[in-house]
């Protein structure tokens, strides 16, 4: 078992959120926050205690802890290249989505027992995404799983390699379809903003407004280590066979190009219109079937 995997996921963690940040910033020719900031943030968030409504059951209570314990135990299912992970096993592609799944639904939850209209309709919003989001990234690792003849994390990427052409594709349409996937599933840009203030608009943050001190600091670091472990896939589809010194570097350098690439697409992208985010998450599903045909073809399993 290897623990290099978690060490660049949490490492990731605490630097992709700053260097999103950055990006954003100097795009827009301000000079920005440090690197550290969103992490410092939370941090002091974690110093300080609970607040909970009179009106809320104890699911508001354990179900930001629930959802950080389902995301870090997930992160520990990600391997680096063709070492195993420090948690696998047979069928374990499928534990880690159910995993997301399940702090998903203890977020939806949290946001439900607060009797709020406005955190209601967030929970509905990102009720919606996920179901729409979750056939894509189901049948993208459904499709590496075929062509490897494996269903645990660290078994396909250790027979994963980029040696013909076809394989390049199938690891660029993978690595855009978790880059978009990632995003959906952080409520940012173009499906959410971060940033924005109104209530009537927001999908996550609106999800929160009840949430307070060290619950809302998991929270927030629980969706830093979902960036840590999208970028962690994505470095895994696109580097599956370095060795040494090496690929940490490969992989902590796509992990940056990671967090800089969903900067620069925060800062020149615009946030879709509601009505337009189910068209969107459906065209990626598409995307995800396609890359399934295709490997279908590869594989001559198609007829």
């Amino acid at each position: 078992m290897d623990m290099k995997a978690a060490t660049m996921i949490l490492l990731a963690a605490i630097l992709i959120p700053g260097i999103i940040v950055k990006v954003k910033a100097l795009t827009s020719g301000r000079k920005g926050p440090g690197l550290l900031q969103p992490m410092l943030d939370i941090l002091r968030l974690l110093r300080k205690g609970s607040v909970y409504s009179t009106t809320s059951s104890i699911a508001t209570q354990i179900a930001p802890t629930v959802y950080f314990i389902s995301v870090f135990t997930a992160l520990w299912l990600v391997p680096m290249g063709d070492e195993a992970s420090f948690i696998h096993f047979s069928g374990d592609i499928l534990v880690f989505t159910y995993m997301l799944g399940l702090g998903k639904f203890f977020l939806i939850l949290n946001a439900l027992d607060a009797g709020s209209g406005f955190e209601g309709m967030g929970a509905n919003r990102e009720a919606f995404y996920s179901l729409l989001a979750e056939p894509a990234l189901l049948m993208l690792l459904g499709t590496f799983s075929m062509m490897t003849s494996y269903d645990s994390f660290s078994l396909i990427f250790a027979h994963w390699d980029l040696a013909t052409g076809s394989s390049l594709v199938l690891a660029a349409l993978a690595a855009y379809l978790l880059l978009q996937l990632s995003l959906i599933e952080n409520s940012r840009l173009p499906v959410d903003d971060p940033k924005t203030h109104l209530e009537l608009t927001m999908v996550h943050e609106v999800m929160v407004l009840d949430n307070s001190g060290f619950d809302l600091g998991i929270i927030q670091f629980a969706n830093a280590l979902k960036f840590g472990i999208f970028s962690a896939l994505i470095a895994n589809f696109l580097a599956p066979d370095r060795e040494g010194v090496w690929e940490m570097i490969l992989f902590g350098g796509i992990m940056l190009c990671y967090a800089v690439v969903v900067g620069l697409l925060e800062s020149f992208r615009a946030r879709f219109k509601m009505e337009k985010n189910p068209q969107f998450i459906l065209t990626l599903t598409s995307v995800a079937a396609l890359t399934f045909i295709v490997a279908l073809i590869i594989t001559n399993k198609l007829l």
